[in-house]
């Protein structure tokens, strides 16, 4: 009896092993990506500007002081194309109001490139490429919906599907690979 016990806990054994072979190779890459854009975006706010730039400071935190987000919209798609690229679409991805800082950014939907501009003023502050944007969609996948044009993020949903339940197979394959010898040990 008790050999036959063994004996099927040493074949679970084999098969999570194998299970956890098998996912890990067929998606080693992926892994990769991900560990190594997770650690940079872990960082980004203490990579000394280099992955996200800080945030300047405008002249008045009071909004009342501000000229409207559609005139700061225009004057920042302004210095888009003036400073960077008249080429570059200045469709808008995001406007950050950072009250505390006088400031507002602009983050365009089909580039890396940002914009800081004195919530006042409107005068430009700063002009980035935000590599922590870039460093995020290669993280969640949205990249590859990005490249082809798909609208809706069918990829990066089926990428992060994928990877979650590869994280839970490893996760649940690698615990009873660690704990099943030391059951079978101690069974016996």
């Amino acid at each position: 009896m008790a050999v036959k016990k063994r004996q099927k806990q040493a074949k679970w054994l084999r098969r999570f092993r194998k299970i956890h072979r098998a996912t890990g190779a067929a998606l080693f890459i992926f892994f990769f990506f991900i560990s190594v854009t997770g650690l940079l975006l872990g960082w980004k706010k203490h990579s000394g500007g280099l992955i996200l730039s800080k945030s300047y400071q405008g002249t008045s935190t009071d909004l009342a002081d501000w000229l409207p987000l559609d005139s700061l919209q225009l004057l920042a798609n302004t210095y888009l194309m003036d400073n960077v690229s008249p080429n570059l679409s200045t469709e808008i991805d995001r406007i950050d109001i950072r009250k505390d800082k006088g400031m507002v950014k602009f983050t365009y939907t089909d580039h890396i490139w940002g914009l800081q501009l004195d919530g006042t003023t409107g005068k430009l502050l700063h002009t980035e490429k935000r590599y922590s944007d870039l460093i995020e969609r290669i993280h969640d996948g949205s990249i590859m919906d990005q490249y082809l044009g798909t609208s809706n993020n069918p990829l990066k949903v089926l990428y992060t599907s994928i990877m979650g339940v590869a994280l839970l197979i490893f996760t649940i394959t690698g615990f009873w690979l660690w704990y099943g010898p030391k059951r079978m040990r101690r069974n016996n």
